[in-house]
């Protein structure tokens, strides 16, 4: 009996430390694909930035540079980034670009 119990207790220990939480990012990964619309700036799971263009079923065309499109699976895409995380790193690049050419940060 008591090894029934200890069974039991290792399983409620394993769901609630890895079942529970992969579903919940699974749940969370799956919602940001639905989501995914024209207009938004993605990240895909080969690394390359881009705007979405077009969306059609589970196809994506995407902007990788001006007037570059690729299509790509809906599934390919790692993130979306949202807007005020890349006015961050335009931020950061001005800076950077400031700092290059002899200013100082004022």
């Amino acid at each position: 009996m008591a090894f029934l119990i200890v069974i039991a207790v290792l399983f409620a220990l394993v769901w609630i430390l890895f079942i529970r939480p992969q579903k919940r990012r699974q749940l969370v990964q799956r919602q940001m694909l639905e989501e995914v619309e024209a207009g938004a700036e993605i990240l895909t799971a080969g690394g390359l930035y881009g705007t979405v263009r077009a969306v059609d079923g589970d196809e994506l065309t995407v902007e990788i540079a001006p007037g570059t499109n690729v299509r790509l699976a809906r599934r390919a895409v790692a993130g979306v980034i949202p807007p005020d995380e890349l006015e961050e790193d335009d931020e950061h690049e001005e800076l950077a670009a400031g700092t290059q050419a002899g200013e100082g940060p004022s």
